[in-house]
C-alpha cells in the first residue's frame, strides 16, 4: 500500500478508473441491475443495449437530454473499451452478434459500493463463530497422530451425547431473533461473495486460454515440445490451489443429495419470522442454482482451452492448411506486436463497398440435371400369401408426450428424476419408452446423472405364450431440471 503502487492503481485499474469516472453512478446502478442482480452472466449487445436505451430514456426525461448524449450501443463500446474495462466484449462460437459480459475488477467496484450503504443490523457473532470453525478444520485436519485424533472425536462424541440428553430432558436452547438475523445475513454475503468469486475464477481462465494462443501463434519449434509446455502448464493450473477448491466445490454442488440438502434448509429458513422480517432477496431461495449456472459457465470457459488442443492435434487438417495458417500466424503475430502501440490514423480502407444489385429477371430458370428414363414394363403379381401381421405389431414411442409428462411434473418442483416420472406415469412401451426419456434428457431437457446412486426401473410386458412378465434395468440416478 505504498503511495507508487496506489497511483499506478489510481491510473490504470478499471475499478478505480470506474470510481472516478463522471458516469460511475449510471455504470455502477445499469450493470448491478441488468448482470449481478439476477445473475446473468451473458448477454447479447442487442438485448444489452436495449435495456440501456430505456434507462437512458428514464435519466433524460429527469435530468433534461443532455444528460447523456450518446447512443446505448455506444456508451457499452466506450465500458468494454482497452482504456476502460468495465465490460467484455467478445464474439461466441458460431455466432457472428457481439455479447457482453461483466469483469471481475467491475463487479469488486459495485460490491464495494454495497458496503457503503448503512446497515441496520451489524452481526459479529456469527463472523467469530465462523473463524473459530475454520481455526478447528485446519487444528484437526492437519493432526497426523492417530491418537489425538480419535481423542477429538470422543471429546465430540460425549458432547453430542451430553447435548442429546440434555434436549431429552426437556432442556433444548433455541436461538434468539438478533442470532437468526446475524447468522442469515452472514449467509447472504457469503453467497454473494461466492457468485462473485466464479467471475474472477472464469477470468483467470480465460487468461490462461489466451496465453496459450499467443504461444501457439509465435511458435517456431517442434510440435511436441509446445504440447509439453502447454500441458504441463494447464496441469499446473488445474493442480493449484485455486484449482483444487473449485473441483472440489463443483463435485459437492453437482451431488443430487446435497442439492435436496440446500433446497429443504433454504425453505425452512427462510420461513423463520426474524428472517421473513429482514425481506431477503427472492432469489436467495435458488441461490444454489445460480451457483450452479456459474460454475457451468466456468467449465465452458475451462473447455475451451481443451478445443484449442484438439484443433492443433489435428495433423490432417495442419496438412491441408499449411498455407492459411501461416498467413494467420503472421497476422497474428503482428497483431500482438502492435497491442502495445496500435497505429493511429486510417488502417485499411475497402473499395467499392456498394452493395450488386442483380435483377429477379436475369436469372435463369431451373432445369432438371438429368431428364428421368421411365421403362415400359408389365408389373409381375407378388406374392400374395406373406403374412401382415407384423406390419400391424410395431409400436410408436411419443416423444411429444413424454416431454409434457416432464414439464408437468417440473412445475411444482425444481427437479425430477427418472424413476419419479416412471413411478407416476408407467412405461407402456417397456425399453424403447426408457431409451426415448433418456433421449428427451440429453436433446431437449437439461438434466444431471449421479453416478454414486443406482435406480432401478420396472415395466411389464407379454410374452408370446400370454404370460406377464415384469422387465429390470439398473441405472444411474437421471434428474431432470428446470
Amino acid at each position: 500500500m505504498d503511495f507508487d503502487t496506489l497511483e499506478a492503481l489510481r491510473t490504470y485499474h478499471p475499478a478505480w478508473r470506474l470510481l472516478r469516472s463522471d458516469h460511475a453512478c449510471l455504470v455502477a446502478s445499469f450493470l448491478q441491475r441488468v448482470f449481478i442482480t439476477p445473475n446473468v452472466r451473458v448477454m447479447a449487445a442487442a438485448d444489452l443495449a436495449e435495456a440501456l436505451e430505456d434507462e437512458l430514456y428514464e435519466l433524460r426525461r429527469r435530468l433534461g437530454t443532455d444528460a447523456f448524449p450518446k447512443t446505448a450501443l455506444a456508451y457499452l463500446n466506450d465500458w468494454a473499451a482497452p482504456d476502460k474495462g468495465w465490460l467484455r466484449k467478445f464474439y461466441a462460437q458460431g455466432s457472428d452478434e457481439p455479447q457482453f459480459d461483466l469483469t471481475p475488477t467491475t463487479e469488486k467496484a459495485i460490491a464495494w459500493l454495497g458496503t457503503l450503504a448503512e446497515r441496520r443490523f451489524v452481526g459479529t457473532e456469527s463472523r467469530l463463530l465462523t473463524l473459530f470453525a475454520l481455526l478447528q478444520q485446519m487444528s484437526e485436519g492437519s493432526e497426523a497422530d492417530p491418537a489425538k485424533r480419535i481423542a477429538e472425536l470422543h471429546k465430540r462424541r460425549d458432547a453430542i451425547d451430553a447435548e442429546i440428553g440434555r434436549v431429552l430432558a426437556g432442556d433444548m436452547p433455541l436461538l434468539d431473533d438478533s442470532s437468526l438475523k446475524d447468522r442469515f445475513q452472514q449467509f447472504t454475503q457469503l453467497a454473494r461473495d461466492l457468485l462473485t468469486d466464479f467471475r474472477e475464477v472464469e477470468h483467470n481462465f480465460r487468461l490462461l486460454d489466451r496465453r496459450v494462443r499467443e504461444r501457439i501463434a509465435l511458435w517456431d519449434g517442434s510440435k511436441g515440445a509446445l504440447l509439453e509446455e502447454i500441458m504441463g502448464e494447464r496441469d499446473a493450473i488445474a493442480d493449484s490451489d485455486q484449482g483444487r477448491s473449485f473441483r472440489a466445490f463443483w463435485d459437492f454442488l453437482m451431488s443430487s443429495r446435497r442439492q435436496e440438502e440446500l433446497t429443504e434448509l433454504l425453505a425452512r429458513i427462510l420461513s423463520l419470522p426474524p428472517v421473513l422480517e429482514m425481506g431477503p432477496d427472492a432469489r436467495t431461495r435458488r441461490v444454489h442454482y445460480d451457483w450452479l449456472v456459474a460454475g457451468e459457465q466456468t467449465q465452458r470457459t475451462v473447455a475451451l482451452l481443451s478445443q484449442q488442443l484438439r484443433r492443433f492435434l489435428d495433423d490432417q487438417a495442419w496438412l491441408e492448411n499449411r498455407r492459411i495458417m501461416d498467413i494467420l500466424h503472421g497476422i497474428e503475430a503482428k497483431a500482438l506486436a502492435l497491442r502495445a502501440t496500435p497505429p493511429t490514423g486510417e488502417v485499411m480502407e475497402i473499395a467499392e463497398s456498394a452493395a450488386t444489385l442483380e435483377l429477379p429477371m436475369e436469372r435463369p430458370l431451373f432445369t432438371p440435371p438429368l431428364k428421368p428414363l421411365i421403362a415400359n414394363i408389365a408389373l409381375t403379381a407378388g406374392d400374395s400369401e406373406v403374412d401382415a401381421a407384423a406390419l400391424y405389431s410395431q409400436a410408436m414411442v411419443d416423444h411429444a408426450q413424454l416431454a409434457r409428462h416432464i414439464r408437468h411434473a417440473l412445475q411444482d418442483r425444481p427437479q425430477v428424476t427418472l424413476r419419479q416420472l416412471t413411478d407416476a406415469q408407467p412405461l407402456q412401451q417397456g425399453l424403447a419408452e426408457l431409451v426415448a426419456y433418456l433421449q428427451l434428457g440429453s436433446d431437449t431437457f437439461q438434466t444431471t446423472v449421479d453416478e454414486d446412486t443406482m435406480e432401478v426401473i420396472a415395466w411389464q410386458t407379454v410374452t408370446d405364450e400370454g404370460l406377464a412378465m415384469e422387465r429390470l434395468a439398473r441405472l444411474p440416478r437421471v434428474i431432470f431440471m428446470r
